[in-house]
This record gives structure tokens, sequence and C-alpha cells, in this order.
């Protein structure tokens, strides 16, 4: 083999190693920009998302951050991709740690409330995302959609579960009782966060507790009976712990 041929052999797991850490660091700069666009997402919806925007935030270029997804659209369903990878991680598998039946199907409610507490002050994509393209067709929205029917199959299956454990009554419509739970996450993130109502995730827990009772089988008081965990003060946002004034006739209503 020459001197030549000798010399340049040892170049080429360099090369590799070199492309391996360019393509690590590529999939890191994507990552931090989507963390900007999630963070500003939360605050200002995913219409308000735009390359310009993200290229200022995170002082990249441009073209430096289109490059990484090649269009808004694909930058936006980055971000729901990401939110629903979070929202699995605080939401979803915790509450497999619940033996199945009330035990977790109470748990994913109480990780649900206990997020959506925590995004009142930011928030919700899944809720945001669902006002701004309920009326539009295209791969954003299909993401979106795609990411809730995901969650509520999740909860429709625990729903099943309950069921089979003899927890809930055999007649329990799934899907009733699902669109019921979910009522009360909407009223609780519109309560708090536009009415800025006090005591709304007291109510959503006991709201909760009531669909239990009302579709537990006979026998399974015991289970039904223990109560939602509300959510901590330290998780309650800060329009559900501020004073709200509300009128007197409004309050002798409620």
């Amino acid at each position: 083999m020459s001197a030549t041929s000798e010399s340049l052999t040892p170049r080429a797991p360099r090369t590799r190693a070199t492309s391996g850490r360019a393509m690590q660091k590529g999939q890191q700069t994507k990552a931090a920009i989507v963390e900007a666009a999630l963070g500003l997402a939360t605050h200002i919806g995913l219409e308000g998302l735009s390359i310009g925007a993200l290229a200022d935030i995170t002082g990249m270029s441009k073209s430096g951050v289109f490059a990484h997804f090649g269009s808004r659209e694909e930058l936006q369903i980055s971000v729901i991709r990401e939110y629903h990878a979070r929202f699995e991680q605080e939401v979803f598998y915790p509450a497999m740690s619940s033996p199945r039946g009330i035990a977790r199907l109470r748990a994913m409610f109480d990780n649900w409330m206990k997020r959506t507490s925590i995004e009142i002050d930011s928030g919700c994509i899944y809720i945001s995302g669902a006002v701004e393209f309920d009326d539009r067709t295209g791969p954003v929205r299909d993401a979106l959609a795609s990411s809730v029917m995901t969650w509520h199959a999740a909860m429709r299956r625990a729903i099943e579960q309950c069921k089979d454990c003899g927890e809930l009554r055999a007649d329990t419509n799934e899907e009733q009782m699902l669109f019921e739970i979910h009522g009360l996450i909407l009223a609780l993130h519109y309560e708090a966060r536009f009415l800025q109502n006090l005591g709304s995730i007291e109510r959503a827990v006991m709201g909760f507790q009531n669909i239990l009772a009302r579709y537990s089988a006979a026998g399974a008081a015991a289970v039904v009976a223990a109560p939602a965990k509300a959510a901590p003060a330290a998780h309650r946002p800060a329009a559900a712990r501020r004073k709200v004034s509300v009128s007197t006739t409004t309050t002798s209503k409620e």
C-alpha cells in the first residue's frame, strides 16, 4: 500500500464521527427551536408562530431556522408533537402506575387537572389550537386533532377498564362519561383563566366526584368515595390565587 493510501486510511472514521457530531448538533439546535416555539405558542397560539419571531428569540438567521423545518406548517406540527409528548409524560404515563379501574382513571384526571391548572397562567395548545383551527383543514389541524383523539382514546380505555373491574355500571356509556370529564377540564380553563373565578379547581374536583358517583356500580361506593386531589397551592394558577371581585348579585346566586 502506498504512503498516500496509508495516510488517507484513518480519515474515514474521523469523517463519520464529525458527521455524527454535526447531526447531533443539528438535532439539538432543532430541539432548542421547538422549545422556544412551544413557549411562544402557549402564550400567542400556534398561528402566532413565525420563522422571523423564532429567529429573533433564538438569535439565529431566518434561513437557519427555516432549514430545520422547511415550512411554517412543519414548525407548527413539530410544536404540537412536542406538546403531546410532554402531555403524555406528565399526565398519562405517571397514571399507569395506578391499578386499573377507578384508581387509574382518577390519577389520569388528577394529572390532567394539575397540568390544566398550571397552563391557566400561560395557555393550553389543545384548547387554543381548537379555537384557531376549528374551521380549517390541513396538516396542522390534523396533527392537533390526532393528538387530542389519542388522549381521549386513552381515557376511554380507562373507563372501559373500570367497567371490566366492576367499579362502573355495565351500562355506562364510555363516550358520554368521557364527554362529561372533558367538559370539566374545559370549564376549569374557562372559569379560572378568563373569568378568574375563585374555587374553579375545587368545583372541577367536585364535578369529577359527582360523575363517578352517577356511574358507579353497586358495591363500589368505597372506591368512588375517595375524593380526587385538588391541585396543590403551588400549582394553582395565579389567576385562581388572586382575589376576584364579583357583584353581590352573582355571589348570591352561587
